[in-house]
C-alpha cells in the first residue's frame, strides 16, 4: 500500500510542475482543492481525555515525496480544518494555548471531548492544493483502562518488542520524542510492568536488578522468561506552565538466544519417508519446516522437477499455514495438493525447500502407488464372522445346558465302566417333612424310570437289623452321587441326615468318583443351615426346584441335574441305561413297594433269580 500512495504524490508532484493551475472556484467563488484524497485509511487517532496528544498530517508520512520544508521553500502553506462531530461544517482549527500548530503537527494540550471530529490537513499555494482527513477521537478514561491490570490510559497501537533469553535492549517510550520537542523542560517517564498472567502489575524500581531505567529508556541488562508481557510508560512534560501527560503501551515478547542455530530445518518429510497415493484422485504431500527466529524474511514452498508451482498446471497448489510457535521459533506447513493423479507423477521429483537468512535445506519426497486391498470382501467377512459369532454367543448363552448334555452324551466317560460302584445317586433327605414325598415320588421316580439311574434310597434299600451307621456309610461309599435335598429341618445335629452328609463331604475331600450334589426344594435361609452345609454350598452348586416349572422333564431343573450326574449314553431305542439290566431297574422299581424295598433291593443284585420269579 506504501509503495502505490508514494507513486501517486509522486505523479502529483509532477503535475504541480506543469500544470499553472489546478485549483478551481465553483459558482461562489470560493476556491476547491483539486486533488482531494478523502480520509485516511489509517484510522481514528485515539487520545484520551485529560492527556497530551497530536495529529500528524498524513501527506508527510512519506518523507521521500513530500518533504515539510521543502514545500515551505516554495510558497505551500499548511492549513488545518475541523468537522466537529456530528456536524458538516469545517472551520478552520483555532490555535490557541491549550491547541498548539508545530510544523506538520497539531497539538492538543490536553485533549477534551469537543476535540472529536474530522481533521484536514491541507497544503495550498496560489495554483495547486491537496488535502487528507483523518479522524479524532476522544476516550473517556474508564474506556481505556478497562481490563488493565496497571489502571493506565495506553491509546494507540501497542508497539512489540521482541528481546531474545539472556541478552540486553533498551525500551524507549513512544512519543518520547515528539513530547520533548514541545516540553519547556525535560519530559520524565515512569515505567510500569504487567505480568504475563495479565493479574499483577509492577511499577518501577522493579524487584530485581535485570531491569533499570536509564534516563528515560527502560534498560533489560539479562531477559529472562518472568520479564515477558506487557510495559506502560507515562510521559510527564510541562508546557506554559500546564502539567501534561500521555501514556503509550509496548508488547514485550522472548525468544530463544542469538547464539542457538538459526538455520531452517526440514521437519517433513523425513530421510526415507514415502507417501503412498493413489491414481486418479487427489494427493496431498505434507512438508514441515522449522524457522528459528530472525528479524529476517523466511520461506518454505515445493518444486516439480526442479519448476516452482507457478510454472506448472493448475493440477499442481499449495497451502500454507503456521502450525507452531515457541519463542520466536515457528513451524510452518505446506502441502502439495496434486488434483488427478496420474501414473507419470509417480515419476517425478517433488522437493520441499526452507530458507531464511541463515541457511538452505531441502528434502525429496517419494511417492508410491498404494496397492488396492478387497476392501469390500474384507469388510463383508468381517461382517459375516462377527454375526456369526454373536449368533453362537447368544446360542450359547441360550442353550449351553443342552449343548453341555449333548456334548456329554457324545464324548463323555460312562462311569461304570470305570469303578466298581454299586449306585448312581444316594438320595439324602430330612425324613418325615414335606421333601420326604417329594424324593419318593418325583425325584426317585424320574431318575429310576425316566433316566435309567440306580437309586439308593436308605429307608427302602436297606435291610432290617443293620447298624444304621454302618449301612449309611456303606451305601454313600457304593454309589457315585450324593444327592441332598436341602430343607429346614435337614441335618439336625445328631440325625442321620447329618451323618449322610458328612459321609458324602468325606468321600468327596478323599477323592475319587463320588461328588455331592445339592437340591433345594423350597427356599432355605442360609442362617438355618448347618456348618457343613454351609462349607459344601461354597464348592458345590445348588439346583433349585421351581414347582410347576420344573414337573416336565425338559425343564432347566432336569438339565442342570443331568449335568451333575453320572454320563448315559443314548440308545438307538431312545432309552438310557444299559440295555436289559435298565428295563429291570425301572420295572422293578414300579413294582416296589416301602415294605417290600429291601426285598428289591437285595434282589437287583442278581438279575437272574428275579427273572425266574417274575416268570
Amino acid at each position: 500500500m506504501a509503495p502505490f500512495i508514494s507513486t501517486l504524490l509522486l505523479l502529483f508532484i509532477v503535475a504541480v510542475g506543469v500544470s499553472p493551475a489546478l485549483g478551481q472556484t465553483n459558482e461562489a467563488g470560493e476556491f476547491v482543492c483539486a486533488h482531494d484524497w478523502g480520509e485516511s485509511n489509517l484510522g481514528a487517532v485515539p487520545v484520551v481525555e485529560g492527556d497530551a496528544g497530536w495529529l500528524s498530517c498524513p501527506l508527510f508520512s512519506y518523507p521521500s515525496v513530500y518533504n515539510y520544508s521543502s514545500h515551505q521553500n516554495t510558497g505551500h502553506n499548511l492549513v488545518w480544518y475541523h468537522i466537529p462531530q456530528g456536524q458538516d461544517l469545517e472551520n478552520p482549527v483555532k490555535y490557541s494555548a491549550r491547541v498548539i500548530k508545530d510544523r506538520e503537527r497539531v497539538w492538543l494540550q490536553p485533549a477534551v471531548p469537543a476535540d472529536s471530529g474530522l481533521y484536514i490537513c491541507m497544503l495550498r499555494n496560489r495554483t495547486s492544493c491537496i488535502r487528507i482527513a483523518m479522524r479524532l477521537s476522544v476516550l473517556q478514561r474508564d474506556e481505556v483502562v478497562r481490563g488493565n491490570a496497571c489502571e493506565l490510559p495506553a491509546v494507540g497501537e501497542t508497539r512489540q518488542e521482541v528481546i531474545p533469553l539472556e541478552e540486553g535492549k533498551v525500551l524507549n517510550c513512544p512519543g518520547m520524542q515528539e513530547a520533548a520537542k514541545m516540553a519547556d523542560s525535560e519530559p520524565t517517564v515512569s515505567w510500569y510492568h504487567q505480568s504475563p498472567e495479565r493479574s499483577h502489575c509492577f511499577r518501577y524500581p522493579f524487584w530485581n536488578v535485570d531491569r533499570q531505567q536509564i534516563g528515560a529508556g527502560l534498560q533489560f541488562h539479562r531477559m529472562l522468561l518472568p520479564y515477558r508481557g506487557l510495559y506502560f510508560c507515562t510521559v510527564h512534560y510541562q508546557k506554559r506552565g500546564r502539567s501534561l501527560n500521555f501514556t503509550r503501551s509496548i508488547n514485550v515478547t522472548a525468544v530463544y538466544p542469538s547464539s542457538v542455530p538459526k538455520e531452517p530445518v526440514v521437519l517433513q518429510p523425513a530421510a526415507g519417508q514415502i507417501y503412498t497415493v493413489r491414481q486418479d484422485t487427489e494427493a496431498r504431500l505434507v512438508c514441515r519446516g522449522w524457522f528459528p527466529y530472525l528479524e529476517s524474511d523466511w520461506d518454505i514452498w515445493w518444486t516439480v522437477d526442479g519448476k516452482t508451482l507457478d510454472k506448472l498446471s493448475d493440477r499442481f497448489s499449495r497451502i500454507n499455514k503456521q502450525v507452531g510457535y515457541d519463542y520466536g521459533d515457528r513451524t510452518v506447513e505446506s502441502v502439495l495438493v496434486i488434483k488427478d493423479l496420474q501414473s507419470e507423477d509417480l515419476s517425478r521429483e517433488f522437493n520441499c525447500s526452507v530458507r531464511n537468512q541463515r541457511g538452505f535445506m531441502t528434502r525429496r519426497a517419494q511417492l508410491e502407488e498404494e496397492v488396492s486391498l478387497p476392501s469390500l470382501e474384507l469388510g463383508c467377512g468381517f461382517g459375516v464372522t462377527l454375526v456369526l459369532m454373536l449368533v453362537l454367543f447368544v446360542v450359547y448363552q441360550v442353550f449351553w445346558l443342552e449343548l453341555l448334555l449333548l456334548y456329554r452324551s457324545w464324548f463323555g466317560t460312562d462311569e461304570r465302566h470305570t469303578d466298581d460302584k454299586e449306585y448312581d445317586v444316594y438320595i439324602s433327605y430330612a425324613r418325615n417333612s414335606e421333601e420326604e414325598q417329594f424324593v419318593l415320588s418325583t425325584l426317585r421316580t424320574v431318575l429310576e424310570n425316566e433316566l435309567g439311574y440306580s437309586v439308593c434310597i436308605f429307608d427302602r434299600d436297606s435291610l432290617p437289623g443293620g447298624t444304621i451307621t454302618d449301612e449309611t456309610l456303606s451305601f454313600v461309599a457304593r454309589s457315585r452321587r450324593v444327592l441332598v435335598v436341602v430343607s429346614p429341618g435337614y441335618a439336625s445335629q445328631g440325625s442321620q441326615a447329618l451323618l449322610e452328609l458328612k459321609a458324602g463331604i468325606d468321600g468327596m475331600a478323599r477323592g475319587g468318583h463320588l461328588r455331592v450334589i445339592l437340591v433345594q426344594y423350597k427356599p432355605v435361609q442360609r442362617q438355618v443351615w448347618v456348618r457343613e452345609l454351609r462349607r459344601a454350598r461354597v464348592a458345590l452348586s445348588l439346583v433349585r426346584w421351581q414347582g410347576d416349572k420344573s414337573k416336565e422333564l425338559s425343564s432347566r431343573f432336569w438339565k442342570r441335574l443331568r449335568v451333575e450326574l453320572p454320563v448315559r449314553r443314548v440308545s438307538s431305542s431312545g432309552e438310557e441305561g444299559d440295555g436289559k439290566q435298565g428295563a429291570l431297574m425301572r420295572l422293578l422299581s414300579q413294582n416296589s413297594t416301602n415294605s417290600q424295598s429291601g426285598l428289591i433291593t437285595k434282589t437287583v443284585k442278581e438279575p437272574q433269580k428275579v427273572l425266574n420269579f417274575a416268570g
